[in-house]
């Protein structure tokens, strides 16, 4: 028998955990290491969960990505995972291996659960509903070593939230990932 899967939420962010960058040069801080990492944590999940701004934004861009070099790999997990979304002005039927999820949010997530582990990308609008519903099972930072004096935070708005540490891996580039889990789960 298949134990119930996890949401977990993977994103990066800075060291003050904003998650916008200034400009696209200002982010993201990779190396071998910390790029392989990923792959590794993304093959985890069995599908992707994903908000109406973020399906739209990553169904633009990665089916383009396959012959980018570096990105091969990505391109071709992210755009063969089942991706199910969170939206109230889409309709189904979706592109992109996609589900609309219908009806209410909690019970929606919790019968998908049921059998897959569930990838969420970033830390907008969505995310940050999923963690105030208390629907995120484990929460993985990539904390890179930036600060920057303005843009949206994820814990902006809400809270208390007290979380235990899972793990921290430190990799060359200066990028530290975190993996924590509410106290209470």
């Amino acid at each position: 028998m298949r134990c119930m899967g996890k949401v977990i939420l993977h994103s990066a962010v800075t060291v003050n955990a904003a998650y916008e960058a200034p400009s696209p040069e200002q982010w993201l801080e990779l190396d071998s290491d910390s790029r392989d990492a990923n792959l590794a944590q993304l093959t985890l999940a069995d599908a992707m969960l994903l908000g109406r701004k973020t399906y739209e934004g990553l169904a633009a861009t990665w089916p383009n990505l396959g012959g980018v070099p570096g990105m091969e790999k990505f391109a071709e997990r992210i755009n063969a995972m089942p991706k199910y979304v969170a939206s109230r002005t889409l309709s189904a039927p979706l592109e992109w291996n996609s589900t609309l999820l219908e009806g209410d949010l909690t019970e929606s997530i919790a019968k998908v659960k049921e059998n897959n582990s569930l990838w969420v990308s970033g830390c907008g609008e969505f995310a940050q509903e999923l963690a105030k519903l208390g629907l995120i099972d484990e929460y993985w930072f990539g904390v890179h070593p930036h600060v920057w004096p303005t843009g949206p935070r994820f814990f902006d708005g809400f809270g208390p939230l007290r979380l235990d540490l899972l793990s921290t891996t430190q990799y060359k580039s200066g990028v530290v990932m975190l993996r924590y889990r509410p106290a209470n789960g």
